[in-house]
């Protein structure tokens, strides 16, 4: 039992530590991952483009 409050109360500890990001920053960072997820997904769209192009040529 004493096991279990230990850990109970080192998790308790640790929540505390934790420095939560700013609103700010959440949004900053969401707005560059769907800016980037864009143009990765543009580049392979181009790029398959490109093969599927090369190939129908060659046969």
């Amino acid at each position: 039992m004493k096991k279990i409050l230990d850990f109970f109360k080192s998790v308790r500890s640790e929540w505390f530590k934790i420095v939560w990001p700013s609103r700010d920053s959440v949004i900053r960072a969401t707005i560059m991952i769907l800016v980037f997820s864009a143009l990765a997904a543009l580049f392979f769209f181009v790029v398959d483009s490109v093969l599927n192009a090369i190939v129908g040529w060659v046969f």
